[in-house]
């Protein structure tokens, strides 16, 4: 929910981790500036640029199988799911929206890798622009988060 209380904020430091990004290019300027926002706020936490790995996929759908591909490779502490879907007239909507959430969590959860899911699902544009630089900082600042506490916890 845009404008949520997401707790109190904590200190955050992404100095050596490795990230991987996965944008979706369907709905692209939407998900460019998810990316933007993303990347603008991992330099901001110290992730070196030369740690960062950002691939783009056609669409939401396609995420999951890049994100579990760079799982698989074990160089990553933690990864991001960019990508924008909006309701239209059919099915579908509902059909990507729910495939490309599990297929998301099946990564994390398989992998035991943090992945900050950033795929908006949204009625119309408006909530998709409204939405896209905020939840493209939050997924950074939760992927820097997330695998420190991972860290922490092995």
């Amino acid at each position: 929910m845009q404008g949520a209380d997401k707790g109190q904020a904590i200190e955050l430091d992404g100095e050596d981790l490795r990230i991987g990004i996965v944008q979706a290019r369907f709905n692209e300027p939407i998900t460019a500036k998810l990316a933007e926002a993303c990347l603008a706020e991992l330099h901001a936490l110290k992730v070196s640029a030369k740690h960062i790995e950002h691939v783009t996929v056609p669409g939401a759908l396609e995420v999951p199988v890049a994100l579990q591909v760079m799982a698989e490779s074990e160089r990553f502490h933690a990864l991001i799911a960019l990508g924008c879907i909006i309701r239209g007239e059919t099915y579908h909507f509902e059909l990507v929206a729910n495939e490309s959430g599990a297929g998301v969590t099946r990564v994390s959860l398989d992998h035991q890798l943090p992945v900050a899911n950033a795929i908006l699902t949204v009625e119309n544009e408006a909530q998709a622009w409204a939405r896209a630089e905020e939840k493209g900082r939050d997924a950074a600042r939760v992927a820097v988060e997330m695998a420190n506490l991972l860290e922490d916890l092995t």
